[in-house]
């Protein structure tokens, strides 16, 4: 089973490419912030 913090590495890498492959600003601004928050649980479990 993968760990926490691998998943929400890997998710937030994953929702970046995704934001950079958004047709629409809307969609680019909502990938970004689901990459920010995969980013905060992470620094989360660091802590």
């Amino acid at each position: 089973m993968e760990s926490d913090n691998r998943y929400y590495a890997r998710r937030a890498a994953e929702e970046y490419v995704a934001a950079r492959r958004a047709i629409t600003e809307e969609a680019r601004n909502r990938r970004l912030a689901l990459a920010a928050s995969f980013e905060a649980k992470l620094a989360a479990l660091a802590a």
